[in-house]
């Protein structure tokens, strides 16, 4: 019996979760919702290969910003994290996310400057939607 590998994707109340999981299943790899704050026993129970990180509405910088459990970064997986995601990340990881200077809204260009099998089939150069107003510093 071949073994299915999962994906595992941590939601911190983002309104893209859905799509994230769905591109995720476009792939050929199957993907679950958790929520965020799902225990470190319970993502290990589901043995999953990667985890996935979702957006939310809140800034990593607030004190009621819903945060992971945060043995998921000792569990040696693949980890992406996705905007709010990866703000949590890089705190989690002993960065810091602070209020921007200036907010950024509206239509960006998205530029790959490198090689990496996670951009794999996307286009070098795109228009992209970005609404921000914190930063990883």
């Amino acid at each position: 019996m071949k073994t299915r590998e999962l994906v595992l994707i941590l939601d911190f109340g983002s309104q893209y979760t859905q799509l994230i999981a769905r591109r995720v299943r476009e792939l050929g790899v199957y993907s679950e919702i958790v929520a965020g704050s799902t225990p470190i026993e319970a993502i290990q129970s589901r043995k999953p290969r990667a985890l996935i990180l979702s957006g939310s509405p809140a800034s990593g910088y607030r004190a009621q910003a819903p945060l992971p459990d945060p043995a998921i970064y000792d569990l040696g997986k693949p980890l992406l994290g996705i905007c709010y995601g990866f703000q949590v990340t890089m705190q989690g990881l002993g960065g810091s996310v602070a209020k921007a200077e200036r907010a950024e809204y509206g239509q960006a260009t998205f530029i790959r400057d490198g090689h990496s099998p996670l951009f794999a089939g996307v286009p070098r150069r795109f228009r992209a939607w970005m609404s921000h107003g914190d930063e990883v510093q």
